[in-house]
């Protein structure tokens, strides 16, 4: 593994005065990040309703935030590095929050898809710079492992805070309502946070190539999109093809790098096992849990009938155990070892996934609930301390970089997740037997489904109903199992890659 020489700190450095109330601005705008991924699921049943999209347009509304998130991360992270993480955390924060008025009031399909496609470009200069500054504000290891800790468990309660105040929003207001909650916090993190945060960037950094920014974006957008279509539609020369593009982008892109005196992207950071170890075992995890979580709030509202505010507390335990694993995870790390935090987390949540294959549209809330608090915890355990490990691999010149590296793993895994998993559970949907009478459009999502079942006769609604739910469930079911050997393979490349593997203590 390769070893990194990092001079020594000075107390003052290391208990830099103001640090906590820096962090605490920081953390919102995670809290921003976080609320706005997790309300969209809620959402998702009453802009199927209001706009009527295509199954694949729904497909796309979910995750082309997440495919030009990834496409964008190491660009933005390095423009941090450059001009200043602070200015472009306090912009992009503005400008997250302005465009999600038109998330709010999207009226087409189209128009929806565009503005989450430009909410992805806003956020991609938030979750680097927040994790870069994290790095230049707290030198002390154990204190930056604390640190790290409150950002995951923030980022959790994120997910815990979104469907609850989503729920209670959309029982009340249009769904577009849901966007609006992220006004307040991004006028809360402007303000304060030009005030308490820090200045840093990288000294002499070179120019901000705008070629590795082209072929950042363009391969790790083709790449996904491929995909994404084969996936959904099985092999097609489009897919292929644009597969084939992003492959030869994205080699170009480290071709490129390796020869830059100032690259955007310093490819030696993956000769570290730990660096490489920790960024493959986040893209995995999130892989792995990301196209179920997408489908879980349909779950929970259009199979088993729950409010939006009642579906938003059931997902609860998920959050409350992430939150509990990750303000202790640096601690348990130092005790025992990375590697056996890192897989063992990774490890539950796997086995977790795997009790999800058994549920039907029936099953009682105690197995989905205990879970949902396995995978909190398992996921509380991992993200904290591989994103300790990323950031202590690297000198804090940097940290924008290496954050940049970390989200990208897990955007992409996000996108690959919802692609993929999320496009088995519509397969299996799809082909779900109609009686005679049933529109085509039920065919496309559950949504659709219900919807349809409004101007249909009673007779034939509850049939069509109930063999969609069936469906559903078993897209579901068959969507949990791949994720639970999915997790379960991460744990086991985890295990191997972060062996030797040790947080700092001094």
């Amino acid at each position: 593994m390769t070893s990194v020489i990092r001079p020594r700190t000075t107390t003052e450095e290391a208990r830099r005065p103001g640090r906590w109330l820096a962090l605490s601005v920081l953390v919102l705008a995670v809290l921003l990040v976080a609320v706005d991924a997790t309300v969209l699921g809620l959402a998702t049943p009453y802009i199927s309703e209001d706009l009527a999209p295509t199954g694949s347009q729904l497909l796309w509304i979910g995750d082309v935030y997440s495919f030009v998130l990834a496409g964008l991360l190491v660009s933005m992270g390095s423009l941090g590095d450059r001009v200043g993480r602070k200015r472009i955390l306090l912009y992009g924060a503005a400008a997250f929050g302005l465009i999600s008025v038109l998330n709010a009031y999207a009226h087409t399909p189209e128009v929806m898809i565009a503005a989450r496609a430009l909410l992805g470009v806003a956020g991609a200069t938030l979750m680097p710079a927040t994790l870069a500054l994290i790095r230049n504000l707290f030198h002390d290891p154990r204190e930056r492992s604390l640190a790290i800790g409150i950002w995951g468990a923030t980022a959790s309660a994120g997910t815990a805070v979104g469907p609850i105040l989503g729920g209670l929003l959309l029982e009340h207001f249009w769904w577009g309502s849901v966007f609006l909650i992220n006004l307040p916090v991004m006028a809360v993190l402007v303000v304060v946070g030009s005030r308490l945060l820090p200045e840093s960037r990288t000294p002499e950094p070179g120019p901000w190539d705008l070629t590795s920014v082209a072929l950042s974006l363009a391969g790790m957008i083709g790449v996904v999109y491929a995909v994404k279509e084969t996936a959904s539609h099985g092999p097609a020369a489009s897919a292929l093809a644009a597969g084939l593009l992003g492959a030869t982008a994205l080699y170009l892109f480290v071709r490129l790098q390796l020869t830059l005196p100032k690259p955007l992207l310093d490819m030696r950071l993956f000769r570290s096992r730990g660096f490489s170890g920790a960024v493959l075992a986040d893209l995995l995890t999130v892989l792995g849990l990301s196209g179920l979580v997408f489908f879980l709030s349909q779950y929970l509202q259009l199979v088993q009938g729950r409010r939006p505010f009642e579906a938003g507390l059931a997902e609860l335990p998920a959050a409350i155990g992430a939150v509990a694993a990750g303000l202790i995870a640096g601690r348990t790390a130092r005790r025992f070892s990375v590697r056996s935090v890192v897989a063992g987390g990774l490890a539950a949540i796997g086995l977790a996934l795997a009790a999800l294959t058994v549920i039907g549209q029936s099953t009682g809330y105690p197995l989905l609930g205990a879970a949902l608090l396995v995978v909190g915890a398992g996921a509380g355990f991992s993200f904290t301390v591989t994103a300790d490990v990323i950031l202590s691999s690297v000198p804090k010149e940097q940290a924008g970089a290496a954050s940049a590296v970390s989200e990208t793993a897990y955007e992409l895994g996000a996108a690959l997740g919802i692609a993929v998993l999320g496009s088995i559970v519509t397969g299996v949907y799809r082909g779900f037997p109609a009686p005679p009478g049933t529109p085509a459009t039920a065919h496309e999502s559950l949504g659709s489904a219900v919807d349809a079942a409004t101007r249909m006769s009673a007779h034939t609604a509850e049939p069509m109903l109930e063999a969609a739910r069936e469906a559903f469930v078993d897209g579901l079911t068959l969507a949990a199992g791949a994720g639970a050997a999915v997790l379960l393979t991460a744990s086991a490349a985890a295990w191997f890659m972060l062996r030797d593997e040790k947080l700092p203590t001094t």
